[in-house]
């Protein structure tokens, strides 16, 4: 019992605490919001007051046979319901407006959130799961931020008239009426405990249908080399059942309740038939008051109806909106200092210094004790087998993540005393990953940078010699790429990938393996580009090719995590025993060293 009490609380806190987070992106709409509410008043207080103005029509006129007096309040009844018309309009209109405003803003800030998150935070959280918060999630809050608050406090309202109308015409009438209320608010109490858990179950399935999804499109062509499509189908189908499952469970919840009100509403109606209509009989009531309970019950039962409707919307929208704040509250591991240097470094000298690291904290280290430096307008190679820990390098220089042992300069300051900004803008990355996006090619180009003319686009892209085949291609710099690239061949995506660093122009020149997914031509076409965008510039280049690095000032040789040996190209070359030598033996085993 008193665990139960104590997920009550617990439950009551975090729906409060959700309901005030949301209500900050109605905020600025507060005026709307007002003006909203002043409106529903008056809707709730003139739908009861119709069954009113009929039982006096009843009583007063018909019955006493007076048609002028008649044809008055016809005619009030008929403005009563056209003014309730028109405010429902403009009710209806503010509110989706609102609602839609409040949307935006908060898809904005879910994706300026995770824009800003460090890159770890994408190696534990699927990419399926992530849209699902930008996109399902947010529009499960639709209805709720579109109307459903300012509809359930007309809703209350609303019972609140009728009750005053009902009360004011018979008390003990009334008390017939609601005989029913507390079998509903035990079915009610029930309903909300069942139904959130189904949808926080469903949302979740959701995420996983996603996630399963997104990843299995992408690696499609896996799935299909391999033959593993009965399999994979198979696993979709399971999610699927689990996802179809949450969903009928809510729907056997609201095949219980819904029936339940029905009933509830019904005996209501017969009690006061039975109640009424005696009275009516003994002369202690009036035909218009029991026509107007009459009318009255069934608009009672209405709005209790639409906040069982609502209160649905508002599990599912908690529901989401639980794992829309567990993304906003994801805290970011890099972390820019206050009063960071924004000012870019006067020269590009490179140091590590004792650097130690692990992805996770109880992981395997992944760098020793590294400490090794590049010089301004130096091109150091870094090389060793797969796992050796050459790509974290790049990821720590970068500030992709962040060290926790020793410490990184650069111009003779640590890279944690510059904004990320200011640090980032420093490099640039061309990564054996050709990170492509839908657009123009020019756009893919800049990014969207404004300050970069066209002019200076096309001088980078024939300085890598890429304007030659973007010049043939439909539309040229304008025209538009599929998703990822997948118009272009792979040596043409990494070419406009390096045209891309060369026109940011960056003081440091990092590749990442730039050259392993192109062909033997077009490795010629990016071999000349990475010589004019190495030329006098700080370089870092990791490679598994080690042609493409044997003209580097320096040459850095890791394995498992630290720094084995040093040199120039020749200098490794001629250590007998030394990794660099075996490596170059493996790959050029008809040549002699």
């Amino acid at each position: 019992m008193t665990a139960s009490k104590s997920n009550k609380t617990i439950s009551k806190a975090v729906d409060s605490t959700l309901i005030r987070r949301l209500y900050q992106f109605l905020k600025p709409y507060n005026k709307y919001i007002l003006l909203a509410l002043v409106l529903t008043l008056i809707v709730s207080f003139l739908g009861p007051l119709r069954p009113y103005l009929i039982q006096i029509a009843v009583d007063d006129y018909i019955a006493e046979g007076d048609v002028p007096g008649l044809t008055r309040i016809t005619l009030i009844i008929l403005a009563a319901l056209i003014a309730e018309s028109i405010i429902m309009i403009g009710m209806t209109y503010i509110t989706r407006w609102v609602g839609q405003g409040a949307l935006l803003s908060l898809r904005n800030a879910v994706f300026k959130k995770i824009q800003s998150l460090h890159v770890q935070f994408f190696d534990k959280n699927p990419i399926g799961r992530l849209i699902t918060r930008t996109t399902n999630d947010i529009e499960a809050l639709s209805d709720l931020l579109s109307s459903g608050v300012v509809n359930i406090i007309g809703d209350l309202f609303r019972i609140f008239f009728i009750l005053l109308f009902m009360f004011t015409m018979s008390w003990e009438l009334t008390l017939v009426a609601i005989s029913t209320l507390p079998v509903l608010f035990y079915a009610t109490f029930w309903f909300k405990a069942k139904v959130r858990i189904a949808f926080l179950e469903v949302r979740d399935w959701i995420a996983r249908l996603n996630s399963f999804v997104q990843e299995h499109i992408n690696g499609m062509s896996i799935v299909q080399l391999f033959g593993r499509e009965d399999k994979e189908a198979e696993k979709f189908r399971k999610i699927n059942q689990e996802h179809t499952g949450s969903h009928i469970r809510t729907i056997f919840y609201f095949a219980i309740f819904w029936p339940a009100v029905e009933v509830l509403s019904s005996l209501a109606m017969a009690l006061v038939i039975w109640y009424g209509g005696a009275s009516v009989l003994s002369g202690t009531l009036t035909f218009g008051i029991l026509l107007a309970f009459i009318q009255y019950v069934r608009l009672f039962f209405l709005p209790i109806r639409d906040l069982s409707d609502k209160f649905n919307t508002l599990q599912s929208a908690l529901a989401s909106s639980e794992r829309i704040f567990d993304v906003m509250d994801t805290p970011n591991e890099v972390i820019e200092k206050e009063n960071a240097i924004s000012k870019k470094p006067s020269s590009y000298n490179i140091e590590f210094r004792n650097v130690s690291f692990k992805y996770m904290p109880d992981g395997d280290q992944i760098l020793r004790n590294v400490s090794f430096e590049v010089k301004q307008g130096q091109t150091v190679a870094v090389v060793g087998a797969t796992g050796a820990g050459k790509s974290t390098l790049i990821n720590l220089l970068t500030r992709f993540y962040d060290i926790h042992e020793g410490e990184i300069l650069l111009d003779g300051i640590n890279i944690k005393d510059y904004s990320i900004d200011c640090l980032r803008s420093s490099f640039g990355l061309v990564m054996q990953d050709n990170a492509l996006f839908s657009g123009s090619i020019a756009d893919n180009i800049t990014l969207g940078n404004e300050d970069i003319s066209q002019d200076k686009v096309k001088t980078a892209a024939q300085a890598v010699e890429a304007h030659h085949f973007i010049d043939k291609l439909p539309g040229g710099y304008n025209y538009v790429l599929q998703e990822r690239g997948a118009s272009l061949s792979m040596g043409q995506k990494q070419l406009l990938c390096f045209v891309r660093a060369m026109v940011y122009n960056p003081g440091v020149l990092i590749l990442d393996e730039a050259t392993s997914n192109v062909d033997s031509e077009t490795e010629s076409l990016v071999n000349n580009a990475i010589d004019r965008l190495m030329k006098d510039r700080t370089s870092i280049v990791i490679a598994h090719r080690l042609a493409t690095i044997q003209h580097a000032d320096k040459i850095i040789v890791m394995h498992k995590g630290e720094i084995r040996e040093v040199g120039t190209h020749q200098q490794l070359l001629r250590k007998k025993g030394g990794i660099y030598r075996k490596l170059y033996e493996l790959q050029y085993k008809d040549q002699a060293a």
